[in-house]
């Protein structure tokens, strides 16, 4: 597995893999219109995103982040991950490396907002407080770097 900055070959396969992960998680998979121009969205406003890729160069997972204006904070947007590559260090992987890629960026808090209901998010609220996020106001956890 590879973990690499967006790159606009991998668009379609990124957005199928989405739609798939939602569906896996029993979702209606929906689209977020953020994810059909990742430049704009997230790169030309000084956040980042990447993607994890296996060895066939298939998109496995992808995250991103942008920042909050005028802050050192920024939000955690789109960690998603294949249902078949789960728990396999995909997520922990992509992840580590946004946390990186914020830290260099001057970043020194990150938020991510959960999904509700809970419980169509229990991997979510799982996942984050493995990594030191603690829980803010409902459906909000958060991380110093």
């Amino acid at each position: 597995m590879t973990i690499a900055p967006y790159d606009d070959r991998y668009r379609d396969d990124m957005i199928f893999m989405v739609l798939q992960a939602k569906d896996a998680l029993g979702r209606v998979p929906r689209l977020n219109e953020d994810l059909l121009d990742i430049r704009a969205n997230y790169l030309e406003r000084g956040g980042g995103f990447f993607l994890a890729l296996d060895e066939a160069e298939r998109v496995i997972g992808c995250g991103g982040w942008a920042r909050t204006p005028n802050t050192g904070e920024a939000f955690l947007h789109r960690l998603y991950v294949k249902a078949a590559h789960k728990r396999s260090g995909v997520g922990s992987r992509l992840l580590e490396t946004l946390e990186a890629e914020m830290r260099r960026h001057g970043v020194t808090l990150v938020r991510v907002h959960l999904g509700a209901p809970r419980e169509q998010w229990l991997e979510s609220y799982a996942f984050y407080p493995k990594h030191g996020y603690r829980a803010d106001a409902e459906r909000y956890m958060w991380k110093e770097l």
